[in-house]
């Protein structure tokens, strides 16, 4: 799935509640990456999802310091 507007629409329909969005009812999309290939996004998810919950809040306060929600952002792209 590479459609970021279908992914928003699933994580908050909660279309698969055994997801962490579903499970935990986060809505708010606070960083986003875009990649030319799903090869690279999933290594990069796995690298982020490595990573500590303090290297993670880092990483969003550089693109997003206010924490906004930014679907109308993406939704724009």
């Amino acid at each position: 799935m590479n459609n970021i507007t279908t992914r928003l629409w699933e994580h908050r329909s909660k279309s698969d509640e055994r997801s962490f969005t579903a499970r935990y009812n986060v809505c708010k999309l606070i960083y986003y990456e875009g990649f030319n290939s799903i090869v690279e996004a999933i290594a990069r998810e796995k690298f982020i999802k490595g990573k500590s919950r303090k290297w993670k809040e880092a990483l969003i306060q550089q693109m997003n310091p206010e924490w906004r929600d930014l679907t109308g952002v993406v939704a724009s792209l």
